[in-house]
């Protein structure tokens, strides 16, 4: 089992030209190719699609547990857990809805946990550079409306919310990753949408 901090640390004695030549051949490969050489035993791949796909990851357990430190420890137990099941990965199929199944389901597992704050960090998960200041106001207004809103449904709307409209699976994906039925699925999404559209008329 991979700990969480190995899948981050590059070998202690090489050179910083020696990991950032390293880091730039793997920027070139397909994330199945990482995960045959992660397979082999070369952990660096795995570092690789863990830079590759932990913003994303993130993002995606920020939306469900909001808590940004929660967020990140729900983020890293699953690169953790997906390492650990790599073996089990179909690679004729895309890795990154594999790893937010896994993202999604330990979110959740930790909302039943816990519950989630009630309230919301102010930050961007992402910034653009080139915006001007104006349009990055309206951005971060924008995302925290978003994030507000999501925070009234419950988990396990969020979690088909963000599988669906986020990451793009399909109904049948989110059935597998849930392991619920699709007829619950597609109820989630239209109870989560009717609920959502509420929310912003509201705050019109």
């Amino acid at each position: 089992m991979m700990h969480k901090a190995a899948i981050l640390r590059p070998a202690q004695s090489w050179t910083v030209r020696a990991v950032t030549r390293v880091m730039d051949v793997f920027s070139k490969q397909s994330d199945a190719y990482l995960v045959t050489l992660t397979l082999q035993g070369n952990r660096d791949a795995y570092g690789a699609l863990v830079r590759r796909h932990q913003t994303s990851a993130y993002n995606t357990a920020r939306r469900i547990v909001v808590d940004s430190a929660d967020a990140l420890d729900v983020t890293q137990d699953a690169f953790v857990r997906a390492y650990d099941a790599l073996a089990s990965f179909d690679r004729a199929r895309p890795f990154a809805p594999w790893l937010h199944t896994i993202v999604t389901n330990l979110a959740l597992n930790f909302v039943q946990r816990k519950r989630p704050a009630q309230s919301l960090d102010a930050e961007l998960d992402t910034h653009d550079a080139s915006a001007n200041p104006e349009v990055r106001a309206l951005a971060t207004e924008q995302q925290q409306r978003v994030r507000a809103a999501l925070l009234q449904l419950p988990p396990a709307w969020r979690a088909v919310v963000e599988l669906r409209h986020f990451q793009e699976l399909s109904y049948q994906e989110i059935s597998d990753a849930l392991n619920i039925p699709v007829s619950d699925v597609k109820s989630h999404l239209f109870r989560a949408r009717q609920k959502l559209k509420s929310i912003f008329e509201q705050g019109e």
